[in-house]
């Protein structure tokens, strides 16, 4: 989550100037004496955010490990990452590596008094830098570019139907929690498949967390069609705040409706959330930017198949949701019980 909280920023503004730059015909800055357009100058920036991916994540792991003196292995490590061709699982790795490297060293190496002052300057990011970086050299880097190397040919040879199901599967666990612990498990391994340039897998996440707010609007209004009203007051109101909450791809603005109803919400998010998903990895939808809801569509090389894949997913959430939940009275609010707090008598005051 720390490390979520530390690159989405950074990973947001950096695909932005890149797609930006690429679409405006922008390319590398390879000397800056030579000349460079302002296209060039987007392209080359957005490039330079995402290469720092690796030490980014390592860094914030490690310092949500080990507080302050994580921060110098895991940069160094991130490094060493980028360096040997890991990328973002090996930035990933190697910031637990260090962070928990670090926490061990404080916790069991003793030194002098006079001696304490250079634990933090000195003892303890060198040597947790030395064993962090020799463990990714000389153990975990090889298997970690195997396996990125193996994932990313059996992506590239899935066929029509495969790519449905790899895309349903995505969509069910990145809707089903709203964006809660599964969805982040989620995130961080379509995003690994992101920054080796496979964008599909966090398209769907991206359609998935989109979903939910856009069924029930949907829903809303279906229900206004068929005659069966399924939102009480208090979630028409919500539904308010829910929807353009959904357009920047926020799905909190949801949970005063889901949690009334919880099951049945999950379910219906469920199917929308595999159909559009599984939809999506079939047409082949792919932002180049890993967030920021409908503020991706520009960047995708097929905006048209993504917008279609979610139109189709939230139709089929608020059909589901429609039939599934039951009909309410939709001026009916939730009234909630305070109890009255007891007045304090000073008379029943002792001091001893």
């Amino acid at each position: 989550m720390t490390a979520i909280s530390f690159f989405l920023p950074i990973i947001v503004a950096s695909g932005f100037l890149l797609a930006i730059g690429n679409m405006t015909g922008g390319a590398n800055i390879e000397s800056f004496k030579d000349g460079f357009s302002f296209s060039d100058a987007l392209t080359t920036m957005g490039g330079y955010g995402l290469g720092l991916l690796p030490m980014i994540v390592s860094t914030a792991i490690a310092y949500s490990i080990a507080d302050k003196p994580g921060i110098a292995p895991g940069l160094i490590v991130g490094m060493v990452a980028n360096g040997i061709g890991t990328g973002f699982l090996g930035g990933l790795v190697g910031g637990y590596i260090s962070g928990v490297i670090v926490v061990l060293l404080v916790t069991y190496i003793k030194v002098p008094s006079w001696m304490e002052g250079l634990m933090p300057t000195l003892v303890i990011p060198f040597i947790s830098t030395l064993l962090a970086g020799i463990v990714m050299y000389y153990v975990v880097g090889t298997p970690i570019t195997w396996f990125t190397e193996m994932l990313t040919n059996y992506l590239g040879n899935l066929n029509t139907s495969s790519l449905f199901v790899y895309g349903a599967i995505i969509g069910v666990l990145a809707s089903i929690d709203y964006g809660g612990a599964i969805n982040k498990v989620v995130f961080a391994f379509v995003f690994a498949l992101f920054s080796e340039g496979i964008y599909e897998p966090i398209t769907v996440l991206i359609l998935a967390s989109m979903v939910t707010p856009f069924g029930l609007t949907i829903a809303y209004f279906l229900g206004k069609v068929v005659r069966k009203n399924i939102f009480n007051k208090q979630e028409v109101e919500t539904l308010k705040t829910a929807f353009p909450m959904g357009i920047c791809q926020i799905t909190e603005g949801c949970f005063p409706i889901v949690l009334n109803d919880l099951l049945r919400c999950v379910i219906a998010t469920g199917i929308g959330g595999a159909v559009g998903g599984g939809l999506s990895m079939l047409w082949g939808a792919d932002s180049h930017i890993p967030a920021s809801g409908m503020f991706a569509v520009p960047t995708m090389t097929n905006p048209w198949a993504f917008l279609a894949a979610l139109t189709i997913g939230s139709l089929v959430t608020a059909v589901s949701i429609l039939v599934l939940k039951k009909r309410v009275d939709p001026n009916a609010e939730i009234i909630v019980e305070e109890k009255e707090e007891e007045e304090i008598s000073w008379d029943d005051l002792k001091i001893n």
